[in-house]
């Protein structure tokens, strides 16, 4: 959907949509969506999945093998 000359994240069976991937649209053609409320308080309540420890254990990872592995 084109708003404004920005493109706008779609279901794919909305009438007038063009298929297209986050590869094949430029960053600045791209309309942010609306965070709505709920979204705003189910990002204040969820709990991280990953801890210092882990993420440190990444960081050791791809020093030793790089970003690839």
């Amino acid at each position: 959907v084109v708003v404004d000359d920005l493109l706008t994240p779609c279901s794919p069976n909305d009438p007038g949509t063009i298929q297209m991937t986050w590869v094949d649209v430029a960053s600045d053609k791209l309309l942010e969506p609306i965070v709505s409320l709920d979204m705003l308080r189910s990002l204040e309540k969820t709990k991280p999945t990953v801890n210092e420890e882990d993420l440190e254990k990444l960081k050791k990872f791809t020093e030793d093998f790089g970003q690839e592995g």
